[in-house]
């Protein structure tokens, strides 16, 4: 009897921590979870006053330069005219680079609807408006049959938009354009890849590669904030998926990823 009374209150004692704990646990849950609606209100805020209090002076600087190089231009010399030029630039760039930024915190923000969706198709419409948009060049491009995966379309489209926009911008001054979409198998792990002919990259400039405003090509070469493979990342990162990339320079580049 005296054993089986030492069992039940052993048995009370570790139902008592095991609520203690249950309800620890629940209040550790409670605060990170008001944390986070903390954060996510004052990444709001940030994209609200970068949207506002930064755009504003920007139109201005923007506004009266070009005023000023219209009214006043005729009192001007080549050199003051050139340097209105390069202010307007300056704050146009600037206007697009805080596009960008907002462009990346709405991403990790974004609500995901998971649904399947056929990547290949996308892939598709996406490569026909950058045919349109470059008529005459010449392109060889292979996109993967029925490829489809469990994502959110909105956010995989803009992934594949700026994988395969790259693709087709840093192959452009190739006589011939080739780009390929599609999938493998690899030790049981599905993954997709795109892969072109352009002027690639040097792997030891890798690290750069995912960082947001990182460029490893000049702007007088290639256009563009710097901010497209970052923005790739982070919508893989939200499919619980990977994503690496290979290339040589002058050899083309090979961009693969999963998606879990």
């Amino acid at each position: 009897m005296g054993r089986r009374i030492t069992l039940a209150l052993d048995n009370a004692r570790l139902y008592q921590e095991l609520q203690e704990a249950i309800t620890e646990l629940e209040n550790r849950v409670a605060r990170r979870t008001l944390e986070l609606e903390a954060t996510n209100k004052e990444l709001e805020a940030f994209s609200y006053s970068v949207s506002h209090d930064l755009r504003s002076p920007l139109r201005s600087i923007d506004g009266f330069s070009n005023k000023i190089l219209k009214d006043y231009s005729q009192g001007f010399d080549n050199q003051a005219k050139d340097y209105f030029t390069r202010i307007m630039n300056a704050s146009r760039k600037m206007g697009i680079l805080i596009d960008d930024l907002l462009k990346l915190s709405r991403i990790t923000r974004m609500e995901m609807k998971i649904e399947r969706v056929s990547l290949s198709e996308i892939a598709r419409l996406i490569v026909a408006e950058l045919q349109e948009n470059d008529p005459g060049k010449p392109a060889q491009i292979t996109i993967g049959l029925n490829m489809t995966a469990l994502v959110d379309r909105n956010l995989i489209q803009i992934a594949l938009q700026n994988l395969l926009g790259n693709a087709w911008k840093y192959s452009r001054n190739q006589n011939l354009i080739s780009i390929e979409f599609n999938m493998r198998k690899e030790e049981n792990e599905t993954f997709y890849y795109i892969k072109d002919n352009g002027v690639g990259f040097d792997m030891k400039y890798y690290d750069k590669l995912f960082g947001a405003f990182q460029r490893l090509h000049s702007v007088t070469e290639f256009e563009g904030t710097g901010v497209g493979l970052a923005t790739v990342q982070r919508i893989i990162r939200r499919h619980h998926g990977r994503i690496w990339a290979t290339s040589e320079v002058n050899k083309g580049s090979e961009f693969c990823f999963t998606l879990n």
